[in-house]
């Protein structure tokens, strides 16, 4: 059964610009510039899911689509550290965003592992592979990553590796045994 997955990265939030910690937040106006672009990209879906969070429900509507949200496509939870920049949090707990880096089984936010958020992914992947057709999935840069690690088997910290920008798409292909990463980084009218 053959089965695709095109997985897109929600729209910038003002967070993100500020190189903050995701939380819960909308996409920032200037977020769909791109939006035609894209929206003229996408082919046919047997289905559409999203992300719980604002940032890739609000894209889903800014791309006409109709979603379905699937909690499996969440953000990681960064717990306490949500909304915090990098360089506060290395500045308060250096030893907590090291071992964040390089243990995928440590949380030292109080929110999710690396671990966790690729588990979800392979489950979702999984589940895809079963049912066939073309899956649009409306997510965030860490389960993308996760996911590309997890079809290439690489390492799971080869995700702090991948950059995922917003609005990119990243595709994979399943013969119903095995997926393959089609493209991934593509951009919107890029």
């Amino acid at each position: 059964m053959f089965a695709r997955l095109t997985m897109i990265a929600s729209g910038a939030t003002p967070g993100m610009r500020k190189g903050r910690f995701p939380k819960d937040e909308a996409p920032e106006p200037r977020a769909f510039e791109r939006v035609g672009a894209l929206a003229a990209s996408l082919r046919r879906a047997d289905r559409v899911w999203t992300s719980p969070a604002l940032a890739a429900r609000g894209t889903a509507e800014a791309l006409g689509l109709d979603a379905t949200v699937e909690p499996l496509l969440a953000e990681q939870d960064f717990a306490r550290w949500a909304g915090k920049s990098f360089e506060e949090v290395q500045a308060e707990d250096p030893e907590a965003m090291a071992a964040w880096f390089t243990d995928p089984d440590a949380a030292p936010h109080g929110g999710e592992s690396l671990a966790a958020v690729a588990r979800r992914g392979a489950e979702l992947m999984e589940r895809l592979a079963g049912e066939g057709g073309h899956t649009v999935a409306l997510t965030h840069a860490v389960p993308i990553r996760a996911a590309i690690v997890h079809v290439l088997g690489a390492p799971l910290p080869s995700v702090w590796k991948i950059d995922i920008e917003p609005l990119s798409l990243t595709e994979f292909r399943s013969d119903g045994r095995r997926w393959v990463l089609h493209a991934s980084g593509v951009a919107a009218g890029g």
